[in-house]
């Protein structure tokens, strides 16, 4: 197990004092797969991203990156978070850097680039996510929807073999969504292996190779979108689509 696929996740358990967040996770992806995962909130789901980059320790299991175990303590674990980029719900942007710093400051600290190869990259990065008029400009100028763009901008920078997106959308007004989905669709067309928490339901339909049910700290179920949207097999699945049919209407 995990010697073939670029990402796998195996067994994964995690708790907080009494609270157990992750109940033995695994799945695995592949090089272009986008994968979605939804369920609850409280269920896990952010704390699973941050066992895949560990930025938290799991107590139990083992994640493998092209067949390297991250997990693996005597690791560099620096080395794997340059291949394991990560988008925040908060932005998580530095607010005393311009929106160039922000998606430099990487390249030039981690990655070692003189201030001119970063800036290249930068300004490439920025452009590919429609922000290239803004590079001189501070988070304080930015709309959400701008800052979270920065945000994929920066982790795409390091030219990671994965993105991990938690809940990118869920901190921005509603008419800024559609810009950040967007971009997201179309680094997912262009073969970016993306890992993406979300309640955003059409991205989920439109854009995943997989969906991930997660209830509890458990994988209820996993499939294809359609098997997903039109034939779920568990009743809990079902419940909690029209839940969110309920509250959000039907997307596309």
């Amino acid at each position: 197990m995990g010697k073939d696929n670029l990402l796998t996740v195996e067994n994964v358990y995690k708790s907080y004092g009494d609270e157990e967040v992750l109940k033995g996770v695994s799945f695995e992806m592949d090089q272009a797969e986008t994968k979605v995962i939804i369920g609850p909130s409280g269920t896990g789901k952010s704390t699973l991203l941050r066992c895949i980059n560990q930025l938290t320790k799991p107590d139990q299991g083992r994640v493998w990156l092209e067949g390297e175990e991250v997990t693996d303590s005597s690791k560099d674990i620096n080395r794997f978070r340059q291949n394991i980029g990560m988008v925040f719900q908060h932005f998580n942007l530095f607010e005393h850097l311009t929106a160039l710093g922000n998606v430099t400051l990487g390249l030039r600290k981690v990655k070692g680039f003189d201030k001119e190869k970063a800036k290249d990259i930068g300004q490439m990065e920025l452009e590919r996510v429609g922000l290239s008029d803004q590079a001189d400009s501070y988070p304080a100028q930015l709309s959400g929807g701008q800052k979270q763009r920065v945000g994929i901008a920066r982790a795409l920078a390091m030219e990671p073999k994965i993105i991990l997106f938690d809940e990118p959308t869920s901190a921005l007004d509603p008419e800024l969504i559609g810009e950040v989905l967007e971009v997201m669709k179309e680094l997912a067309e262009s073969g970016l292996t993306m890992l993406v928490v979300t309640h955003e339901m059409g991205f989920a339909n439109s854009v995943s190779d997989e969906i991930i049910f997660m209830e509890g700290g458990k994988i209820i179920e996993q499939g294809t979108p359609t098997q997903f949207f039109n034939n779920p097999e568990h009743s809990r699945t079902k419940e909690f689509l029209h839940k969110l049919t309920e509250l959000y209407g039907e997307r596309e």
